[in-house]
């Protein structure tokens, strides 16, 4: 499918320190961060679905083995048959939203393949085989406002008015088009960190008033200073819950 990103996450229990060396850091232990995409996930013996995040959500639970399907912003309510909205937040079990005996064929499925990130991709295909495609419209909003757009400048060149925006926006994304375009920019800042900019050269380049504006943004997103943000580099890519 056109943008989505297959990938695979084992986490480990973390060990304490003093027994073999210092403590282990885990990807569980880092949160993962609003990115305007949602996830079909799987773990032996369930498949799940990760909403959009508006917060920072940090995985929980035993260890184990993970795969999941990103799909970008605005495409994946096609695929699942449910409003963005109401999964805003959210981590649910996909029979939640699909039939339940389907949901179990599937899980059976991918729990016996040789290579699980593999059939969920698979799966993925078929089910976007069977429905709609993605709103056009919706992936002109997205890459519009991750090109630094405002919103009523965006609407105007669509030819739709702000109600209606907001509307579809909820539907597809969660959220309205102004809190996406904050989570857009948030990406583009976390991408300008990995390589290293500073605070002050993020905030110019990535659309933010000065570098208070961006420290406000990025502690009301992510719960985090920029000096801790951009410390960690290592990327997480999983949604597990």
């Amino acid at each position: 499918m056109r943008g989505a990103v297959v990938w695979t996450r084992e986490f480990e229990a973390p060990r304490p320190a003093g027994r073999a060396g210092p403590a282990r850091q885990t990807g569980a232990e880092w949160p993962v961060l609003p990115d305007g995409c949602m996830d079909l996930l799987w773990t032996e013996g369930r498949l799940l679905v990760a909403g959009p995040d508006t917060r920072p959500y940090v995985p929980g639970g035993a260890p184990a083995r993970w795969a999941g399907v990103r799909l970008p912003p605005g495409t994946a309510p096609a695929l699942l048959g449910v409003p963005a909205h109401e999964l805003r937040d959210r981590r649910v079990d996909l029979a939640d939203l699909w039939p339940a005996a389907r949901v179990r064929r599937l899980t059976a499925r991918i729990d016996t393949a040789a290579d699980p990130a593999g059939a969920l991709e698979t799966l993925a295909v078929e089910r976007a085989a069977e429905t709609r495609p993605p709103d056009p419209l919706l992936t002109e909003v997205a890459a519009a406002l991750d090109a630094g757009r405002t919103v009523s400048a965006t609407a105007d060149s669509l030819g739709i008015g702000a109600r209606t925006l907001h509307r579809r926006s909820r539907a597809a994304f969660g959220y309205g088009p102004k809190t996406l375009a904050r989570i857009l920019r948030l990406q583009r800042a976390l991408r300008a960190g990995a390589r290293g900019a500073s605070p002050a050269e993020i905030a110019s380049h990535t659309g933010y008033a000065d570098q208070a504006h961006l420290t406000r943004e990025l502690r009301a997103l992510t719960g985090m200073t920029p000096g801790r943000l951009f410390r960690h580099r290592e990327p997480v890519p999983s949604r597990a819950a």
